[in-house]
């Protein structure tokens, strides 16, 4: 039975990470934001008007990084200390104090990139070669030169900085500080509820009635919910289309793609291709959950189901920290010293708390270690999810040692790459540890089960029902609740076809997920993972050749595109051939969990 969450400070020291490493106390952080307020008023002073020679670029930039690197410091701290306690009102304002901070210092330097834009590009190449370090970024000016607006235009958005973050700040607001679940019974029993108990237990748990009573009263304290945030939603893509608008983008997809450095075409391709020929494998899967676990019917409330629960054994912490260490050894010495810091060092919050954010992420400021949120609850599924955090953590371990801050902003096309690719790593040597049959079909289940399901299956049809949303703003829509239930409902009856039936609720899952707030995220969770599936199989054939090409294409950051950081990998995303592969390699693991369970005389 699931436990009441405890509040924060109830939590034991040793499952929280040890933020003392970024800082050691508030004040600290408080004095380096201070500092980096007065380097961005002082850049602001002597620079400008001033930026017509390239030395005045690359001293520019130079003093601009010095301070940033103090600023991505404090506001990182701040963010990283409230998200695991939204009900701490000093947290929040902590917070809201930085952001307000972060608008000011946007809005002193929101001067350089449109002075930088302004000046000829043979005066730019000669700033860059003066030091490297300036290359990418002023490369990336170049780009955005098209849509840049007035100085005193691109001062004032910089200075709405907060405000325009507001839509992000009211949904985690009312979703981790207001919303309080009730109770609910099942069986003549009494269950506590919440968000992450939901998402980390209930979503999981074997009993149908306990499952599916859960989901019912979850779903009931969501729909309480809806049109706020439905409203903040709303918010976040007017804003997001009228700023398309103001830098004469030809439509809101160009403007949310632009900095990714995606094609529509790309774009399009991952969610189409998914929704088309992965539909059918996934469908087939959902069958055979029915069949294992002698559903009645397969509902929307049913699909977390795992397929051998009884085989799951509980995994605890320092079980898991094993599993890592060994499962990813395939990475090398190095990167097996960042792991035993990352693991031995507190830099994993484990903790399940009210107010804390739920699933999980990885945070990897400039200048510092990673930071990586979870919510454990002794499932093999959360070691996946720890390999996967900590696949971020070595890629800007290697990115951030090798490049300078300007250039570790990488595309979030190929963000998620490192990350699955760490969770198909795990599974590859889980596989190779025993040749028992239920064990084998055990070890494929977590990699559909988790690994797929979520990145080519979850944010997958978030990503289809985000794009449906867009297409409603950019042609002068507004989104209300009910037409966010209805694309997401729509959107989940094509992919899942008649193999699932929607329980009441299914609809409110849109209301479930951050990645909205972050722009055309969600579908590049499965481009992450195409990439990852194929050089996975190229190490598996390869050896330590295929993983010291992954690790140099780590270190690149963002000085590569998307294409190009795919094809340094020996991958081509310029076509879906690796999608398609991809895809047929997912219905080959399904067809061998159909095997199996036959073989095993349960089906």
């Amino acid at each position: 039975m699931a436990k009441e969450l405890m509040p924060r400070k109830e939590v034991p020291k040793e499952f929280t990470w040890n933020l003392e490493d970024l800082y050691p106390s508030e004040e600290a952080m408080l004095a380096d934001l201070g500092e980096a307020l007065e380097g961005a008023q002082k850049i602001e002073r002597e620079y400008h008007g001033k930026l017509m020679t390239p030395e005045a670029i690359a001293n520019c930039l130079t003093e601009y990084q010095a301070v940033d690197e103090k600023m991505t410091l404090a506001a990182n701290y701040a963010e990283l200390a409230q998200s695991v306690d939204y009900q701490d009102g000093h947290l929040q304002e902590l917070a809201g104090s930085v952001w307000r901070a972060l608008s000011k210092y946007k809005a002193s330097l929101s001067f350089l990139e449109v002075e930088i834009s302004q000046c000829p590009a043979a005066m730019l190449e000669e700033g860059a070669n003066l030091d490297q370090r300036n290359a990418g970024y002023l490369k990336r000016i170049l780009a955005d030169q098209p849509h840049m607006l007035s100085p005193e235009t691109e001062k004032a958005l910089a200075s709405l900085g907060h405000t325009l973050n507001c839509p992000y700040e009211i949904y985690n607001i009312a979703k981790l500080g207001d919303m309080r679940f009730p109770s609910f019974e099942a069986e003549g029993k009494e269950y506590p509820l919440g968000y992450s108990l939901f998402e980390d237990d209930y979503e999981y748990e074997q009993n149908t009635l306990v499952r599916r009573a859960a989901f019912q009263a979850f779903s009931k304290k969501l729909r309480e919910y809806v049109n706020l945030t439905a409203a903040a939603y709303n918010a976040q893509l007017q804003k997001e289309k009228t700023l398309s608008d103001l830098r004469h983008f030809p439509d809101v997809y160009a403007y949310l793609l632009h900095d990714q450095r995606v094609t529509r075409e790309m774009y399009d391709r991952q969610i189409d291709r998914i929704m088309e020929d992965l539909a059918p494998h996934m469908r087939k899967y959902a069958k055979l959950l029915g069949k294992l676990h002698h559903l009645d019917k397969m509902t929307y409330a049913d699909l977390k189901l795992t397929v051998d629960p009884e085989y799951s054994p509980k995994v605890s912490i320092e079980d898991a920290k094993e599993y890592i260490r060994k499962g990813l050894s395939v990475m090398g010495e190095e990167y097996g010293a960042m792991l035993k810091e990352a693991l031995d060092g507190r830099w994993v919050d484990f903790a399940q708390n009210l107010g804390k954010s739920t699933g999980g992420f990885c945070a990897s400021p400039y200048g510092n270690h990673s930071y990586i949120l979870l919510n454990w609850n002794d499932r093999m599924s959360d070691v996946f999810t720890l390999a996967h955090e900590l696949g971020h953590a070595g890629h800007f371990r290697l990115c951030n040692a090798a490049q300078s801050l300007f250039d570790t902003n990488v595309s979030t096309y190929f963000v998620e790459a490192p990350s699955t690719m760490n969770e198909l790593l795990m599974a590859n040597y889980l596989k190779k540890t025993n040749p028992d049959k239920r064990f084998r079909r055990w070890v494929i289940a977590n990699v559909i089960g988790n690994t797929y399901y979520h990145n080519f299956v979850t944010h997958l049809l978030e990503a289809a029902y985000q794009r449906e949303a867009y297409r409603i703003v950019d042609q002068g829509g507004t989104l209300q609740a009910e037409t966010l239930n209805a694309i997401m409902k729509s959107t989940l009856e094509k992919f899942w076809g008649d193999a699932v039936e929607l329980t009441e609720g299914a609809e409110l899952t849109w209301m479930r997920q951050p990645h909205y707030y972050m722009g055309l995220y969600s579908y590049t969770y499965s481009a992450g993972l195409t990439i990852a599936t194929q050089v996975a199989e190229r190490i598996e054939k390869e050896g330590e050749r295929a993983v010291a090409d992954w690790k140099k294409v780590l270190t690149a950051g963002g000085t590569l595109d998307p294409v190009d950081f795919a094809r340094e990998a020996g991958v081509d995303v310029t076509t879906d051939d690796a999608l398609k592969k991809t895809i047929q390699t997912i219905g080959g693991m399904i067809d061998e969990l159909w095997q199996l369970s036959e073989e095993l005389g349960e089906i």
